[in-house]
């Protein structure tokens, strides 16, 4: 009679847990067909990325309801209330089927619009939280880093960069909780990419490291709750695919960034031969107020072995000086073998330079240089 007793007990036991898990999964049902997601990518989701998901969506609505929601809402109900001032309630009826018309209109053009700001920004846009989780990636992010929207969103960005760059993020955060709405960010950072050299896609165990130049602002929302974010564009740096123009020249210098090749068009563009640079610092031909950009800008080479240096002065040989910015890559040595044994090569940085402007206060007198060139020429 016991046993009999305990069997019918386990077989309720068994229904009632089958049952809870089939309720448990038409919830999750539910939940991925609410996501804004592709219905073959919403098919491979497990329930821990389902709820990872909807968790940074909730919170990228947050964001724009609370930066973009009030405008939105207070234009459309002028235009509404324009509507009734002009023909009353029956017109507005009638005017609902067009307006819907031309928000899906509207939609399909921002979407667009949206694409093609991103194919010419050649990066991709994140959206950080004061935490560190990537609240929201644009769906191009694959096309740099290999790894998908969906495998990254919801996770924290420390899981992916290099741990030499956690205490530089960690400040960059830590001051966006702190500071006001809008400060600028601009940092360099290692992040996994699963993508080889021929564009290949890997797994994560593989990944290797991609340097990443990170440009953004602080923002603010305060609607319906306040929290704070880091808006990011952000663009690879292989200098293999820097761009050569008439306005550039290229260099290489000694890890203490001292001259050690220049082409020929830096005469050109700022009047010293390459015979003058030769030997001598970078440093020397740079306006003195952009010292900590340089500084900065060094740093990141000597660290992550690729930077951007922003934009900064650099001194033109008859007088003033130009505005420019340098890409920049640590070229690893060539060890010696055996065919070849006194192939070895030392460290060496590779710059590509953009002049940006035209000759600026060209009366101004900045170094010795300028001063014998204009005194003696």
């Amino acid at each position: 009679m016991m046993t009999a007793d305990k069997e019918k007990r386990r077989a309720i036991s068994r229904e009632a847990a089958r049952r809870r898990r089939r309720v448990e999964s038409d919830v999750f049902a539910d939940l991925s067909r609410l996501l804004p997601l592709q219905p073959s990518v919403r098919a491979h989701l497990d329930k821990p990325s389902v709820i990872r998901l909807t968790l940074s969506y909730m919170r990228t609505h947050t964001l724009l309801k609370g930066k973009a929601g009030r405008k939105a809402e207070a234009g459309h109900s002028v235009k509404h209330g324009q509507v009734m001032l002009e023909g009353g309630a029956d017109r507005q009826k009638c005017g609902g089927g067009r307006d819907e018309e031309e928000r899906e209109a509207e939609g399909v053009e921002a979407s667009e619009e949206t694409n093609m700001y991103l194919s010419i920004l050649e990066g991709f846009l994140m959206v950080l939280s004061t935490e560190g989780d990537m609240i929201f990636l644009s769906d191009n992010v694959s096309k740099y880093m290999g790894l998908t929207q969906t495998e990254l969103m919801g996770h924290n960005i420390f899981e992916f960069i290099h741990p030499c760059d956690h205490e530089e993020i960690r400040n960059n955060l830590h001051q966006t909780a702190e500071e006001v709405c809008g400060a600028k960010r601009d940092f360099v950072m290692r992040i996994k990419s699963t993508l080889t050299y021929r564009g290949r896609s890997t797994n994560l165990k593989s990944a290797t490291w991609k340097v990443l130049h990170c440009e953004g602002r602080a923002k603010m929302c305060v609607a319906p709750y306040s929290f704070s974010c880091l808006l990011l564009t952000c663009q690879p740096l292989p200098l293999s695919h820097t761009l050569l123009s008439t306005h550039t020249f290229t260099s290489q210098h000694s890890m203490d960034m001292r001259f050690t090749y220049c082409d020929q068009r830096v005469t050109l563009l700022l009047g010293y031969s390459p015979e003058e640079l030769l030997g001598r610092s970078h440093y020397e031909f740079c306006h003195t107020l952009d010292t900590n950009c340089l500084t900065r800008n060094h740093l990141n080479l000597c660290f992550k072995s690729q930077s951007v240096s922003g934009c900064y002065r650099m001194m033109v040989r008859s007088g003033g000086y130009v505005w420019v910015e340098s890409h920049s890559a640590v070229i690893p040595s060539v060890r010696s073998s055996k065919s070849r044994p006194g192939t070895h090569k030392p460290l060496c940085i590779l710059c590509v330079t953009y002049v940006l402007s035209g000759v600026e206060e060209p009366s101004l007198q900045l170094s010795l240089d300028q001063t014998v060139h204009r005194y003696f020429m």
